[in-house]
Parts: structure tokens; C-alpha cells; sequence
């Protein structure tokens, strides 16, 4: 039984604040209004994630040696100036400075909250819960995604244009940074302040220590393979996942209904569909622990699950080629159920092998293998669909991905 207390709740209503990014289930239409060819849109997407990369393993470093809490109001800031700049400057180049923000803000949160929701699990004595807690937070994560579609649909119909989500997404990330303000100091994580008188070699004194630790869990085998897993794995659906729009698009266009209402058959379409879409992830998020329980160790129900999501994805691209979209549309609501299993495991399976002091970086070293991933596959995925369409570009990525699968993280369950 999960012990819900005042900061459960916190860690739940995080996931449901972060989550109301209302400009998810548009994006890639709200590029393609303005003008950006598929490349365009993945060059951008792969900028985000370069910035990322970059900036993962510092801001980790910065939230193990200087605060988590800190960190993360750094992270919301950031993300509410990313915003502001791709509301009011439709730009390329202005929005490569956007996602340069937004990247920021990701580096700054990726891996600095869920070291602490471990933290709190390990201060608390219940560490064993931690898959079947994460999945709870996710599930509200996701629960969040669901009201943002509806309210992100709303957004648009009334104003016409896409652009709008961006201004929206202001207020719950306004209150996101008030929720962090609120979190105790002892969520910081341990960490020593080293007293100098020079403050640059204070700096550098924290650092050192902190890389040290960091370094050690390279000799840590399974690991590695579990990261490699996890990375390749979310990658490749974070690059894909967003084609879902173009493809409701499409068919919302194609079927013979409420044909008055024109362009914004679409949008009602994809509002709903990524309402009850966020709905099953939220359910599959809290059902993670008792999925993985079914196999003969969480590492295997990790395994299948890559092997299972790479199939499925190679099928959506089959379909899509063949003109049966709705089938693609239904294995892409599959995907994205099947994601939120998967993500709970392996968040529990990388903190059995690795110490809390530096949890923080290691999970961002996970978010940048993840991010490095992303930057490869998104003009890549971009250029496909620019040539050939999403059909065919989605059977190319999902076949590479299932050449570079990597060897199993463990077919032993690891002790506690």
C-alpha cells in the first residue's frame, strides 16, 4: 500500500502541472501552419536535443551538488521564456533560440525529479515501492496530458490558430514553479557544501567530488546495458510519436462526416483522440508493477517490450502505406500505452544499480543518451516523410532500431 501523504500528493500534482503542455497534440501542425517543411521540423526537434544532450550531464551534476529544488525552478523559468518567444516571434531562427530554452528547462528537469521522488522513497524506507509509485505519479502525468488535449482543442477552435497553445501553457508552468518553491529543502538531496573562501574553487571542489561518484557507475556492466535499452527504445517513439497528428489530420479530412465543420474536423478529432489516448496511458502507468510481475524478472518484461514496441511500430508504417490509417492510429494508441509500462520499469530497474548520491546524474545520463538519440532519428524522420511519407519512413527507423537492439540487460533478477 502506497503512503499518500501531503508530498504524494506534490509529486502527483507535478506530473499533472508539467503535463499541461497544451501545445503536444498540435505541434508538428502548429510548424507545418507557419510554413516548416518535415526537415525543418525535425532540424528543429534535433537542435532541442543537442541542446539537451549538452546540458544534460552539467545540469545533473548542478542539481547533485547544489539542490534538486533549486534546479528544477530553473527548469520552469525556462521553459515559460521558451513559450513567450514561440508566441509572439514565428521565426526559424528565433525559434532555434526557443528550443534552445525549452532545452534548458528540459536538462534542468530530466533526472533531477525522479531522484527525487527516490529520494524521498529511500528517506521514507520504502524504496521496494518504487516502480509501483512511479507508475501512480506517471499515471497523474498522464491524467494531465488528457485535460490538456480537450482544453488545447478548445484553445484552438476559439482562436483559430495554433499559436495559441503556447500562451496557455504560461499559467500551469507559473504554477508549477510555486508548487517547487513549496517542497521541503531535504528533497535537495545529499549533498556537501565545501567552505572556501574562493568561490571558484568551492566550485570546483563540489564538482570534482560529485564527478568522481559519477564516473564510478561506469564500471557498473548491467547498467550500462540498462541505459543503452531504455535510451534507444524512447528515443525512437519520442521521434515518431508526434506524427500522429498529421495522420488524424488526414483522416479526420478523409471521412464523410460533419463536413460543415471543415478544417476543424481535425481538431476535434485530435483533441479527443489524445483525451482518451492520455486516459489509457494514465491507466497503464499504475498497472506497470503489476505487468512486470508477470514475467520471470523485470528485466525480462523489459526486453519484451522493446522487442513487442518496435514490431508494433514497424506494423503502423505497413498499414499507413497501405491506406489503413485507422489501423495506424490504433497501434500508435497502442505504443503509446505500452511507453507508459515500459517507462516505470526501467525507472526502477536503473536505480536498483545505482547509488542515490548521484541519482540525479545518472538518470540524466539516461534522458541524454535518450536526447542524443532523438537528434540522429528526427531529421532523419523528417527527410523520409519529406521524400517518400510517414509510412515508409517509419518501417526504415523501426528496422533500424531492432539492427542496434542491445544485448539484454539480465536475465537475473538483481538483489536489493
Amino acid at each position: 500500500m502506497i503512503n499518500k501523504d501531503i508530498q504524494y500528493y506534490k509529486f502527483c500534482f507535478y506530473g499533472f502541472l508539467k503535463n499541461l503542455r497544451f501545445f503536444d497534440p498540435f505541434i508538428i501542425l502548429f510548424f507545418r501552419e507557419i510554413g516548416f517543411s518535415f526537415l525543418e521540423i525535425g532540424m528543429l526537434f534535433s537542435i532541442r536535443e543537442i541542446a539537451t544532450t549538452a546540458l544534460e550531464i552539467p545540469t545533473g551534476l548542478i542539481a547533485d551538488t547544489y539542490g534538486r529544488k533549486n534546479s528544477m525552478i530553473l527548469s520552469f523559468a525556462s521553459y515559460i521564456l521558451s513559450f513567450l518567444m514561440f508566441y509572439f516571434f514565428p521565426n526559424f531562427t528565433i525559434y532555434i533560440f526557443a528550443m534552445i530554452l525549452f532545452a534548458v528547462g528540459q536538462a534542468f528537469r530530466t533526472g533531477t525529479h525522479k531522484a527525487m521522488i527516490l529520494e524521498y522513497l529511500k528517506i521514507k524506507n520504502i524504496s521496494h515501492q518504487k516502480v509501483e509509485y512511479y507508475g501512480h505519479t506517471r499515471g497523474f502525468s498522464q491524467f494531465g496530458s488528457a485535460i490538456s488535449a480537450l482544453i488545447a482543442g478548445a484553445l484552438v477552435l476559439c482562436s483559430g490558430s495554433y499559436k495559441i497553445v503556447f500562451l496557455g501553457s504560461i499559467v500551469p508552468y507559473i504554477l508549477g514553479l510555486f508548487l517547487m518553491l513549496s517542497y521541503p529543502d531535504w528533497l535537495n538531496g545529499e549533498f556537501k557544501k565545501i567552505e572556501e573562501k574562493n568561490i571558484l574553487k568551492a566550485i570546483f571542489k563540489n564538482f570534482k567530488n560529485t564527478i568522481s561518484n559519477f564516473l564510478q557507475m561506469f564500471k557498473n556492466s548491467l547498467l550500462i546495458k540498462a541505459l543503452f535499452n531504455s535510451s534507444l527504445y524512447d528515443g525512437l517513439f519520442k521521434t515518431i510519436k508526434d506524427y500522429l497528428q498529421p495522420i488524424l489530420h488526414t483522416f479526420a479530412l478523409s471521412i464523410p462526416i460533419l463536413l460543415s465543420l471543415g478544417d476543424k474536423r481535425s481538431t476535434i478529432l485530435i483533441s479527443f483522440t489524445y483525451f482518451f489516448l492520455y486516459l489509457l496511458t494514465s491507466y497503464s502507468s499504475r498497472k506497470a508493477s503489476r505487468f512486470s510481475k508477470k514475467f520471470r524478472s523485470l528485466a525480462f518484461a523489459i526486453n519484451i517490450s522493446f522487442i513487442g514496441g518496435i514490431i508494433l511500430t514497424i506494423s503502423s508504417g505497413i498499414f499507413y502505406a497501405v491506406n489503413l490509417k485507422i489501423l495506424t492510429i490504433l497501434i500508435f494508441v497502442l505504443l503509446y500505452a505500452a511507453q507508459n509500462i515500459r517507462r516505470p520499469m526501467n525507472i526502477g530497474y536503473i536505480s536498483e544499480n545505482i547509488s542515490s548520491k548521484i541519482m540525479a546524474t545518472g538518470l540524466s545520463v539516461e534522458s541524454q543518451l535518450k536526447t542524443m538519440t532523438i537528434a540522429i532519428l528526427a531529421p532523419i524522420m523528417g527527410f523520409l516523410v519529406d521524400k517518400f511519407g510517414i509510412g515508409l519512413a517509419l518501417i526504415v527507423l523501426s528496422c533500424f532500431l531492432l539492427l542496434s537492439y542491445p544485448t539484454q540487460v539480465s536475465h537475473l533478477k538483481i538483489k536489493q
